[in-house]
């Protein structure tokens, strides 16, 4: 089917469109090729990584999800209704991959049935996250409509979802966990180098190669290295990041003793940005959000953060393995100026519905380049916190080396907890389900740095040829005005407002 499709598209004459059917052209192009690819590769018998899940997907919507009214409370019930199908199909598609050696690393998956097991053995469903927006009907709802809904939810769960979940858990912990491939290389799965290829194209929209991106890696580690040392010094630590990181891995300073102060320290970054936004954004985007703690059923196993339109999600699971030096970049990362912020701002531009994907080297390119921007935004105030956004540009330099290093050149999983162990301050917990993502997510945590290598050589230009007159208020509105793209297709949307912008 996609097949066809692309194969149309290619016969467009593309002289025949206007810009901005050019843009729509290159993004759907990119998209076609993807879906052509996961097709040859048939993605779908691997719907699980060592970070993301289908059964922790539901629980996400259901944390999120608002019921305005009866209707929509009666859509959710049948939506709850048809997970025991949708369960099976993806039980289905996972047994067909083990089967001809193809998913995740068993090393990388150890404990991921744990989320599963919590609704399986629930012993009152009330308490589950499904359960949670019923809770929140408006009170707009008569009170006995709500009672027939509450009745109606605990039902549903009880007979429908638990079940789904119970089966599923037999199936992962007898069946598909023991199964899965001893090997952590993308290469060793069935496609070769060709499959880990496919999945850097689909992640970073480049067609750089697996050592390409590996000695870009060592590149940028060093750079940001000498960054680190030159703050290590000012911290009383010259030349000595291992014991500097050691000592912010380990004090008791650095780390909160209670959710709720975890939580204030994120909402003082996000009002310190509030503070400077429109010295660096012109367009701002209505839609607020809140800062929640991540949903206790997936916490354990989940990453620091996550952002949306509407929420910041925080994850006050394992409070020592949650520095504060780290969590102004977080916060400006899943957040605003960044993915709460950019997503916002997508979601109110008039774009055709495939214009709404979201795509990882863009969205993830762009949350970590407001990270560094944090620094000329005056966000971190002291160098604890400076050395925390460099930790965080590293981490994701890191992942240039670890990714293709584990995938396509041999390196072993101790060998890539090593590397990320020695270049950065992240805590011990966070190391390994890195590593663990990474190897169970092949190609995707390429995205970042090269998304933000992207934005920051854009920049570079834009303040090369316009010199006085740059402006950064109208480079980040210029960045942001087209949704989520491919690198290809933002160089030359930002290069053409440069040529605009110069008179040429």
């Amino acid at each position: 089917m996609w097949e066809k499709t692309l194969g149309e598209l290619d016969a467009l004459t593309l002289d025949d469109l206007t810009a901005e059917e050019k843009v729509d052209f290159d993004v759907y192009h990119q998209q076609l090729t993807t879906l052509v690819e996961a097709q040859r590769h048939r993605i779908w018998e691997r719907p699980a990584t060592a970070d993301s899940a289908f059964w922790r997907s539901m629980a996400f919507t259901a944390y999120r999800l608002v019921l305005e009214d009866a209707e929509s409370a009666r859509a959710y019930l049948r939506m709850l209704g048809d997970i025991p199908r949708y369960f099976d199909q993806q039980i289905e598609n996972m047994r067909a991959g083990v089967a001809r050696g193809f998913g995740p690393a068993r090393v990388c998956m150890s404990g991921r049935e744990e989320p599963v097991r919590v609704i399986a053995e629930a012993d009152d469903v009330t308490k589950l996250s499904f359960f949670g927006p019923f809770r929140r009907i408006p009170s707009v709802v008569p009170e006995q409509v709500r009672t027939e809904l509450h009745e109606a939810a605990a039902q549903v769960l009880s007979a429908e979802v638990v079940p789904a979940y119970r089966k599923l858990l037999e199936f992962l912990t007898t069946e598909y966990l023991p199964n899965l491939p001893e090997s952590i290389a993308a290469v060793d799965q069935p496609g070769g180098l060709e499959f880990y290829r496919s999945q850097i194209r689909e992640y970073s929209t480049t067609d750089l190669s697996p050592q390409e991106i590996f000695d870009l890696g060592q590149t940028e580690v060093k750079k940001i290295r000498e960054e680190m040392e030159d703050v290590a010094a000012e911290l009383g630590y010259p030349g000595d990041l291992p014991g500097l990181f050691e000592f912010m891995r380990t004090s008791p300073q650095f780390y909160a003793t209670t959710k709720r102060q975890l939580l204030a320290e994120a909402a003082y970054t996000c009002k310190a940005f509030d503070r400077v936004v429109h010295q660096y954004f012109g367009r701002l985007p209505q839609q607020r959000f809140a800062i929640m703690e991540t949903p206790a059923e997936i916490a354990k196993f989940d990453t620091f953060g996550r952002g949306a339109p509407d929420r910041y999600l925080l994850n006050t699971y394992n409070l020592p393995a949650r520095p504060l030096y780290s969590l102004p970049s977080l916060t400006l990362h899943e957040s605003a100026p960044g993915h709460s912020f950019q997503i916002s701002l997508a979601e109110e531009l008039e774009l055709k519905d495939f214009r709404r994907l979201y795509i990882s080297a863009f969205g993830e390119g762009w949350g970590l380049y407001t990270e560094r921007l944090g620094d000329e935004m005056g966000m971190y105030e002291t160098p604890f916190e400076r050395m925390g956004m460099l930790s965080f540009q590293m981490w994701r330099a890191v992942r240039l080396v670890v990714d293709p290093g584990m995938h396509a050149l041999g390196w072993s999983r101790e060998q890539a907890q090593d590397f990320l162990r020695a270049n950065t301050a992240i805590a011990e917990h966070e190391i390994v389900t890195e590593i663990d993502r990474y190897i169970s997510w092949p190609g995707q945590a390429t995205a970042y740095y090269l998304g933000q290598l992207t934005i920051q050589q854009l920049r570079h230009e834009a303040e090369e040829t316009l010199g006085e007159d740059f402006s950064i208020r109208d480079f980040h509105d210029t960045v942001l005005g087209m949704g989520s793209v491919p690198l290809i297709v933002l160089q030359a949307h930002v290069r053409a407002y440069i040529r605009t912008a110069a008179g040429h």
